[in-house]
């Protein structure tokens, strides 16, 4: 397990060393493939995650079937936390989106360590914030951004998390389908499709399968707006 990437969960980021490997060693560990659930919308909620490797994609599911992605995270990142402070069913059904390993840890045994940890509670608390946070800002781009906006920024933000500097720029390998891509735009996938077509076209970008790689980051930002 890299200590690195579990320091930086909101869970571990107020412990010292010691604390934090002890913590981290009584959490569970799972492996899953691609598609795999980790659980789905209507469970109890009654653990917390941290993505150790790999993607997991979060999603909610209409009366209809309509499916609307609601977040991608990696490593590093936390998810399922919201239960501890508002006990009932699962609000969204997390998908594996790339091979991932995680740990988990139960309610019962968080609440006792929080009791001991009190500042461990503010950092979750600073995380969820900073999820609401970013909600607000997706639902404010639905109704004052165009879609080609809406991608530049989904784009930029991917990069910002998943991203590797190469010569040739920087490549965000999603590992998303055209159509879960499209969800999290809150666009339908050829509305997106075109978008995305426009920047290569206009050299912002270089596409790939699954991946992206940004050619002219300040061009994109500037679209975002």
């Amino acid at each position: 397990m890299d200590r690195q990437i579990v320091m930086k969960a909101p869970l571990f980021s107020a412990l010292d060393d010691e604390t934090a490997g002890r913590l981290a060693s009584s959490m569970t560990p799972h492996q899953l493939a691609r598609g795999e659930v980790v659980f789905r919308e209507g469970d109890p909620g009654d653990s917390l995650y941290v993505v150790i490797s790999g993607k997991v994609k979060l999603s909610r599911t209409s009366g209809d079937g309509r499916e609307n992605l609601l977040q991608v995270l990696g490593p590093g990142e936390m998810f399922g936390e919201l239960s501890l402070f508002d006990p009932g069913p699962r609000l969204s059904t997390a998908y594996v989106v790339s091979t991932a390993e995680f740990i988990s840890l139960g309610n019962d045994a968080l609440r006792l360590f929080l009791a001991d940890h009190p500042e461990v509670a503010m950092q979750m608390l600073a995380g969820l914030a900073h999820r609401l946070r970013r909600t607000n800002e997706g639902i404010s781009d639905l109704v004052f951004t165009d879609v080609p906006g809406r991608v530049a920024k989904a784009l930029l933000d991917l990069a910002e998390r998943f991203g590797r500097r190469t010569e040739h720029g920087v490549l965000v390998a999603h590992e998303l389908t055209q159509e879960e891509l499209a969800q999290l735009v809150g666009a339908s996938r050829e509305t997106v499709n075109k978008a995305l077509a426009d920047f290569a076209h206009r050299g912002w970008v270089s596409l790939g399968a699954k991946s992206v790689t940004l050619l002219d980051v300040d061009r994109l930002r500037r679209r975002a707006r």
